[in-house]
């Protein structure tokens, strides 16, 4: 399975930069694959955020439930919207 992934650019002053890279080293990590392994680590101990739904969400759901018995199976999704 793929997570997805986004990328983020950071500039730092070379001493910084310079500083993590020995430590990178040291681990025989690349410099990225450090910074990942430390963003981890500080948000190790973070829950993650969880969302009540919406007043409309939880009625549609609800909806849905009592008209389960009329669900149909779509083997082909674009024929059964062009069929609607």
């Amino acid at each position: 399975m793929l997570t997805p992934q986004s990328q983020i650019k950071v500039n730092l002053p070379i001493s910084l930069k310079d500083y993590l890279e020995s430590k990178a080293n040291k681990f025989g990590m690349p410099l990225a694959g450090y910074i990942k392994h430390l963003i981890l680590k500080d948000v190790a101990d973070m829950a993650y955020p969880t969302f009540e739904a919406s007043e409309s969400t939880v009625k549609a759901y609800k909806k849905a439930l009592k008209e389960k018995s009329k669900a149909v199976e779509a083997k082909d999704l674009k024929q059964f919207f062009k069929d609607l």
